[in-house]
């Protein structure tokens, strides 16, 4: 349902505009004057569109999208014209205006211009929720999500940053597992630095002398001595990703560095301290990898004393907004353009994929959105090839998980923001499809916003 003030000194009109607005479920309020126009849209009412005249009496139509614009930016006005000509509409579009409509009014197109605004409307503070949202969830660990799992890793992180145990940070790729070791790293108060290495990008001899050190001549090409990680993050944080992949024979080291904080570097004869944090992290199921004999129990237990576990990006739900609302907002500044989010089409396609590359997955495709666009919301031409052809909503048993699964009310969240997609936007159309009347479906989508707000 959307609140529409009608603006016409034609009483006749403003009676058949309301009666028609109102039968689609609409709020409607008309006044014949522009003094009584600009009262109402300084005043305390909810307002969603403003249907005006171009002529009113003596006064100029005009002036109100500029009012409009002043005290109510985001919401939408529609300039009625009995001289429709080029110069007028580009006038009217140049005052503000959001549409211009002929007279005399064609009823299906008055219906169909207020819905289009008012899902404009709808659209706009959709992105402001979202970038204000974004600002709110970033807080002090840098990260962005409202999802009920989201705020209970939050609380983890923030907790797990206060003690000095080793954390072990689970979940796919793309999940964010680094972005959760530099949280804990700047939140622990350690004034060292914060150093990371991928297990998985270097043999294992390499991986001991990046990991421990060594002295000149351990080795062909050791011209001079060198301390490890473990020492060059003295005072900081360690992060060691994908711990899954490391070599057997380089796990027992590892063991014994951690449990008596020194280490031996290659080559030398004695050993170094050092007073360093370990975040490791793993998108591999270690308890599995132990009963496959690919990972040490022992040392499973020494990094696993707090485990930090990231959700699936498809299993956060509208978090999918938030964060691709914060790479949109992040490439336009970097490209110098103004971009103010997605269209409707566009975060549904966001909602509807399974993300397999999770969080990297979605920055990739805002990156090449906002690259390719020629228009201020991303459309769904603008996104890469598997969103523009992938129609198809995940399910119910599409989860693998219980985790994943949604609840009743997501279902049929997510059921009627796509029948309404399939309607075009058209509130009446959709509730005709959904079988329940129109004034049912205002409070649904009405609660909903609500909600997300």
């Amino acid at each position: 349902m959307a609140h529409v003030l009608i603006v016409d000194d034609d009483a006749p009109l403003r009676e058949m505009a309301r009666l028609v607005l109102e039968r689609e479920g609409h709020a409607v309020r008309d006044v014949p004057t522009l003094s009584q126009a600009l009262d109402d849209i300084a005043g305390p009412e909810a307002l969603d569109v403003v249907l005006t005249d171009l002529r009113l009496g003596e006064e100029d139509g005009l002036v109100l999208p500029e009012r409009v614009a002043e005290h109510r930016p985001d919401v939408p006005v529609l300039v009625m014209t009995g001289f429709a000509t080029l110069q007028t509409a580009v006038a009217a579009l140049r005052s503000g205006a959001y549409d211009y409509l002929m007279k005399p009014l064609e009823l299906d197109r008055l219906t169909v211009a207020v819905e289009r605004a008012a899902a404009h409307r709808e659209l706009t503070r959709e992105v402001h929720r979202l970038r204000r949202a974004v600002a709110v969830t970033g807080g002090e660990l840098g990260m962005i999500g409202r999802s009920e799992r989201m705020r209970e890793t939050f609380d983890l992180v923030a907790r797990a940053a206060e003690s000095q145990a080793t954390v072990l940070v689970s979940g796919e790729s793309g999940t964010g597992k680094e972005l959760v070791a530099r949280a804990i790293h700047e939140r622990s108060g350690r004034t060292g630095a914060f150093l990371a290495i991928n297990c998985a990008a270097m043999p294992a001899n390499l991986l001991e002398s990046e990991l421990f050190g060594h002295v000149r001549g351990a080795f062909t090409d050791a011209r001079r001595a060198r301390d490890g990680l473990f020492v060059e993050a003295d005072g900081g944080t360690l992060f060691l990703d994908e711990i899954g992949e490391l070599d057997l024979e380089m796990q027992p080291k590892l063991l014994r560095a951690l449990q008596e904080k020194r280490v031996r570097p290659v080559g030398a004869s004695r050993e170094v301290s050092f007073d360093t944090r370990i975040v490791v992290a793993t998108n591999r199921d270690l308890a599995q990898e132990i009963d496959e004999g690919n990972f040490r129990e022992d040392l499973y237990y020494r990094v696993n004393v707090i485990n930090v576990a990231l959700p699936p990006l498809r299993a956060r739900g509208r978090d999918v907004l938030l964060l691709a609302q914060h790479f949109i907002d992040r490439y336009a500044r970097e490209s110098g353009i103004e971009i103010e989010g997605l269209s409707d089409p566009a975060a549904e396609r966001l909602l509807d994929h399974d993300w397999p590359g999770n969080v990297r997955e979605l920055q990739n495709a805002m990156e090449r959105a906002v690259a390719l666009t020629r228009t201020s919301l991303l459309a769904v031409e603008d996104l890469p090839k598997t969103l523009r052809t992938e129609r198809q909503r995940r399910g119910l048993f599409d989860a693998t998980s219980p985790d994943e699964m949604p609840t009743l009310e997501q279902l049929e969240r997510r059921y009627v923001r796509r029948v309404l997609d399939g309607s075009g936007g058209n509130k009446a159309s959709a509730a005709r499809v959904l079988g329940i009347d129109r004034r049912t479906l205002y409070r649904k989508l009405e609660r909903w916003a609500e909600d997300e707000a």
